[in-house]
């Protein structure tokens, strides 16, 4: 998953370098969160307008955790 939200991310962003993803071990439910970390500068890229390529980009990640029986959550930070 972690690879899956990388691919997705590095297509969008210019600064690449600043890109890091962190994941937390899955809590009692059995979902893995994972926080990413753009610059500054990116972030609107990565939100796009009134959310929706977050919006896309998670979905994208919760069609990829439900053909491995796992659920995630992203935060971007």
């Amino acid at each position: 998953m972690k690879e899956l939200l990388l691919a997705i991310v590095e297509g969008l962003v210019e600064n690449k370098q600043e890109i890091t993803i962190s994941e937390d071990a899955p809590n009692e439910e059995g979902v893995i969160v994972y926080h990413l970390h753009v610059a500054q500068d990116d972030m609107g890229r990565v939100i796009g307008k009134q959310g929706r390529i977050a919006k896309a980009i998670r979905t994208v990640l919760r069609a990829g955790a439900a053909r491995n029986n796992s659920k995630v959550l992203l935060e971007i930070e």
